[in-house]
C-alpha cells in the first residue's frame, strides 16, 4: 500500500496518473531544494514529471538538473506516495505517484534552467517544516539524517 498525503480524492472528478521521481539531495549539513516562484511560490524537493517513454532515473537526472542546475550520483530510491492535486500549469486534476530517491549532489554545472526556479541549501529541520507538500516533509523527516 502506497500512503497518501494531502486531500483525499473526490469521487466527483475525474484525476490523471502522473508519475514523477523527487530526490532528497544531501551535502554538509544540508538538503538541496528547489524554490518555485508560480503558480503558488513553495519549496519542493527538486524532481518532477516523467516524460512519455522515459526512465525513471533519467528523468531525476534530468529535473533535479533543471531545477537546480546540480548534477547528482549515486541514486537510491527510498519509496513513494501518491497525494491527488489540481496541476494549474496543465489544467487537470492528477494523481501524482512520487518516487522519493536519495542522492548525492556531485557539482553545480549551471543556475537553474526550469524558469521561475532557483536553488537553496537549508537545514533538514528548516526543510521539514519549509517543504510545501506533506509527503515531501515526511520523507525529508524519515530519511534526512
Amino acid at each position: 500500500m502506497i500512503a497518501r498525503y494531502g486531500e483525499p480524492p473526490s469521487a466527483a472528478r475525474r484525476y490523471t496518473l502522473r508519475p514523477g521521481v523527487y530526490a532528497i539531495l544531501p551535502r554538509d549539513g544540508a538538503l538541496l531544494l528547489t524554490h518555485q516562484d508560480a503558480p503558488e511560490p513553495e519549496f519542493q524537493l527538486p524532481g518532477g514529471g516523467l516524460d512519455p517513454g522515459e526512465h525513471p532515473l533519467a528523468a531525476l537526472h534530468r529535473e533535479v538538473f533543471e531545477e537546480t542546475g546540480w548534477r547528482i550520483g549515486q541514486p537510491r530510491r527510498l519509496g513513494a506516495f501518491r497525494r491527488f492535486v489540481y496541476m494549474p500549469d496543465y489544467d487537470l486534476w492528477a494523481e501524482k505517484l512520487c518516487v522519493i530517491y536519495t542522492a548525492r549532489p556531485i557539482r553545480r554545472l549551471s543556475d537553474p534552467t526550469e524558469p521561475g526556479h532557483i536553488a537553496v541549501w537549508m537545514p533538514p529541520v528548516v526543510a521539514m517544516e519549509a517543504l510545501g507538500n506533506a509527503g515531501d516533509r515526511a520523507f525529508v523527516r524519515r530519511h534526512a539524517y
